[in-house]
């Protein structure tokens, strides 16, 4: 009998001791003490408003954006860029806000029919010919988007230095479930506020015109640069970026707005955040 349960005993030994144990799949979970918001942080839409100091009808788009913005508040990232037939300066002029990567983008994009337009996280919208929007679609179009949760999570960590105006960027992704596509890519933009300046409107040529989410330049290329990491539920990628300011840019009005988004036949927008670069 002590021969047949030492056999037993030995069995469910081995069988135990073969048995596969699965790998202990542990998700990223965010530091409680952190403040960065990463942890809460909702979908955030990006609108790229194409325009130029010579469209007439642009400040009506800049207008409508501001609305959007008071309904969606940090839900809700602009971007202005200057570029395509209404962008040269004047010669009164104080500044040029065309930028190469502006222009590259907006025929990376492709030219509107007419103005006011943009762009609502890059993507085609069920009925439409092309990714640029006419103002009184661009409510039902963010709507649309903010409804899905995000896909990835964005934290950024501007450090600016304010003798030599040099700024570095961390930005940190947070994978929250697989992304099988094999085009990913994030790009970095820097924007102004408040920068006044010539504007043409309705009414008159005027000199004193604000304008706002102005494109200044790039952290990356203009299509964004590829992630190359594998893009599974909790992975968390790094990236870091250093840009000089020209001595032109108020640093207090400038923000840092990053963005993950597709670069092959899609070119859709998964998620967009934006902070202050002197916060």
């Amino acid at each position: 009998m002590k021969q047949v349960l030492f056999s037993l005993v030995m069995g469910v030994l081995l069988f135990s001791a073969c048995e596969e144990v699965p790998p202990e799949v542990k998700p990223f979970v965010v530091d409680p003490d952190d403040t960065s918001g990463v942890q809460t942080q909702q979908r955030q839409v990006l609108i790229e408003e194409f325009t130029g100091v010579r469209c007439v009808n642009c400040p009506a788009g800049t207008q409508a954006i501001q609305s959007l913005l008071g309904a969606h508040g940090d839900q809700l990232v602009a971007v202005s860029i200057h570029a395509g037939f209404f962008s040269p300066p004047y010669t009164q002029s104080l500044y040029d806000f065309r930028t190469s990567e502006g222009t590259s983008i907006l025929s990376y994009l492709g030219e509107p029919l007419g103005f006011p337009t943009a762009v609502v996280n890059r993507k085609l919208f069920d009925g439409e010919q092309d990714l640029q929007l006419g103002q009184s679609q661009w409510p039902y179009f963010i709507g649309q988007e903010l409804a899905t949760p995000p896909s990835v999570k964005i934290d950024i960590t501007p450090e600016f230095n304010a003798v030599t105006r040099l700024l570095k960027a961390d930005i940190d992704l947070f994978i929250e479930e697989n992304i099988s596509e094999s085009d990913v890519r994030l790009s970095v933009m820097i924007t102004e506020n408040g920068i006044v300046d010539y504007q043409l409107t309705p009414d008159a040529l005027i000199s004193n015109y604000v304008h706002l989410h102005v494109l200044r330049d790039m952290m990356t290329s203009y299509d964004g640069n590829p992630l190359t990491e594998p893009l599974v539920d909790g992975a968390e990628i790094s990236k870091s970026y250093t840009l000089t300011l020209p001595d032109g840019w108020v640093a207090d009005n400038c923000h840092i707005v990053a963005f993950v988004h597709f670069g092959g036949g899609s070119k859709e927008v998964l998620q967009a955040h934006e902070v202050e670069i002197t916060e």
